[in-house]
């Protein structure tokens, strides 16, 4: 096949792209409203804060083992089909288990809490990086671009965010309920459509005489003593964070009080949002071309800029127009930050470990943020209001921006002193004769 040119030719790059297209059906059918639904039961911004910090706390520590589990299991599927198995249940644990303990309030709700921040982050919210990093992987075996995959996965979203706004307004647990059958088709995807080339790879690395292609426990507890990964990590805590701390603790609430009735607020945002995600898919095949362009690291601060500039505008803007215009600036902001974040580590470490790293150095660092601001930045929102505290994000925003243009390694700079090197980096090492 050659390579980034046929992918349809591939059927790994279809089974791929079919899989990731119905966890994000699944998971944004609801994801999308999720703090809307949060506000119809009663809770305030600053118990949202509070539900949002509780479900990072579990998804950064369940991130971290799928991670780790991950790049054990190589491309083998078994982690994958058990959290597509928790998505199918989304609906009737949501109905059945979580509302009830959300609605009962007191120690129940903080009970009903913890049990949902461990079932959401294990089917979605670190489900969401492990089916990523799981697809760029098989994009490195099989020889497709990843970004051509992924595309799919927000081409998905953005046709369940165009119906989620009209479901909602009918009953927001039926969001739930249809997660769960994108859930069931995803779960056969990855249960059964297992193409020849895959079984073949996988045969070849069971071979008990086979050169290890896993990395060791080792090497996976080497990557937090990584100086340029701490770096990556605190950029992305004061930037990637407020993906959701903005967009999704906030924006939603304050996009509808812009209309006149709080469904038709509903129905518009995501109308809205589906055309926003339908635009940051077209994005996802762009966005490996401007990295040819301007570089890896260029990409990833022009990303902090696009943010930076996206929730300070929706501060200074407050008609629906000026801030849906504004809101589309989201399409772009997505893809510069997930593709360049995945090609920052196989560009300076060892791609054996591309999902522990994916996931410590980029999702990890996102939801420790989320922990830290989503409480305080609520409660915030709640004294001061809207646009006071779009701009104090924004201005958060800015100081990563001024940080990473300083710290953030450039493609072809070196990464001595850390423990891996790019293959261009060890043959000029071996060629130099140095062998650590």
């Amino acid at each position: 096949m050659n390579r980034f040119t046929t992918p349809f030719k591939s059927p790994s790059y279809l089974q791929s792209s079919l899989g990731i297209f119905m966890f994000f059906c699944s998971w944004g059918i609801w994801w999308s409203f999720f703090q809307r639904w949060l506000n119809t039961i009663g809770l305030d911004g600053a118990e949202v804060g509070q539900i949002y910090s509780i479900n990072s706390l579990a998804t950064l520590i369940i991130m971290f083992a799928y991670g780790t589990i991950q790049d054990q299991l190589g491309i083998k599927r078994r982690l994958v089909v058990i959290v597509s198995a928790i998505a199918a249940l989304v609906g009737p644990f949501v109905q059945f288990i979580y509302a009830p303990m959300i609605l009962a309030g007191g120690s129940t709700r903080f009970i009903g809490a913890l049990i949902g921040s461990v079932v959401l982050s294990a089917g979605f919210m670190a489900g969401c990086s492990l089916f990523e990093a799981f697809t760029e992987r098989y994009s490195r075996k099989f020889g497709f671009e990843y970004g051509q995959s992924r595309a799919w996965g927000s081409f998905g979203y953005a046709i369940v965010a165009l119906i989620a706004g009209h479901i909602f307004n009918v009953n927001p647990l039926l969001n739930f309920w249809i997660g769960s059958i994108f859930g069931v088709g995803m779960l056969c995807v990855y249960l059964f459509w297992v193409p020849a080339e895959q079984r073949e790879l996988i045969k070849q690395e069971a071979d008990p005489n086979a050169a290890p292609t896993n990395p060791s426990f080792k090497e996976m507890i080497h990557v937090l003593k990584m100086p340029t990964l701490w770096v990556l990590i605190v950029f992305m805590l004061l930037t990637n964070t407020f993906y959701t701390v903005f967009d999704q603790q906030m924006f939603p609430t304050y996009y509808a009080s812009l209309f006149p009735t709080v469904e038709i607020g509903n129905a518009t945002y995501g109308t809205l949002n589906g055309i926003q995600v339908f635009l940051e898919s077209a994005m996802m095949g762009v966005v490996p071309i401007i990295m040819r362009k301007i570089g890896v690291r260029n990409a990833l601060l022009l990303g902090a800029f696009v943010m930076f500039a996206r929730i300070g505008l929706c501060g200074v803007f407050h008609d629906p127009v000026g801030v849906s215009i504004v809101k589309l600036f989201h399409s772009i902001e997505v893809p510069l930050f997930c593709l360049p974040a995945f090609r920052y580590f196989t560009l300076h470490f060892d791609t054996k470990l591309s999902a522990t790293l994916y996931m410590v150095g980029f999702q990890i660092a996102s939801q420790v943020g989320q922990v830290i601001f989503s409480t305080p930045l609520g409660a915030l929102h709640d004294k001061l209001g809207d646009r006071p505290t779009f701009f104090t994000i924004s201005a958060i925003v800015l100081v990563a921006l001024i940080y990473g243009l300083f710290v953030i390694k450039k493609d072809n700079e070196s990464v001595e002193g850390d423990p891996f090197y790019t293959d261009k980096q060890l043959r000029e090492r071996q060629a130099q004769g140095i062998t650590d």
